[in-house]
């Protein structure tokens, strides 16, 4: 009896070794499998579209003299370009636009419902806002100057319908205009 327990107590010993030898054994990591964080990316479909849309490539701001905006200037689109507005210009054109701000007075920032701003086309707006001016910081890249990454292509274009359809009327106290 003696002889059978040692017998068993050692095949109990080997069990789990040869239990983990069976292909059950492999863990979810290391099975043949594609994993997509390893190798060369397979390249995207033909004719796809990136998630964020085709944003625009230009470099500096001259380039983006006369680029069309690609957004509408409906109702939805000129209320966010105004909640952006305030957000992120407000501080130095003030909420009216008209660079009535303590800061404004400080930094020389210009009222943006002159008609020299409002003549001005939108590509060169959406421009101003990427990539800043002589005061004004950059919104749409980082560079050495303090500028950021804060607003999306897309929210630039919205601040943009937004200066150019709807601060002058929100300046003079006219109600918002219904496009949709």
């Amino acid at each position: 009896m003696k002889s059978t327990a040692k017998k068993l107590i050692v095949a109990a010993a080997f069990a789990p070794a040869v239990a983990f030898a069976w292909p059950w054994s492999t863990d979810m990591m290391n099975q043949p499998s594609i994993k997509p964080q390893e190798g060369t990316p397979a390249a995207f479909p033909s004719r796809s579209v990136p998630v964020q849309g085709i944003p625009t490539q230009p470099t500096n701001r001259e380039e983006t003299r006369g680029l069309k905006n690609p957004i509408e200037p409906t109702e939805a689109s000129l209320a966010k370009g105004k909640d952006l507005f305030k957000i992120i210009c407000g501080a130095c054109h003030g909420n009216s636009g008209k660079a009535d701000t303590p800061v404004s007075q400080l930094i020389g920032a210009i009222s943006l419902v002159d008609d020299y701003v409002q003549e001005l086309d939108e590509g060169w707006i959406w421009g101003t806002i990427t990539f800043g001016s002589y005061v004004m910081p950059a919104y749409g890249v980082p560079n050495d100057q303090g500028g950021s990454n804060d607003l999306t292509v897309e929210e630039r274009w919205h601040v943009v319908n937004y200066v150019k359809h709807q601060l002058v009327k929100d300046a003079a106290g006219e109600p918002v205009a219904s496009n949709n």
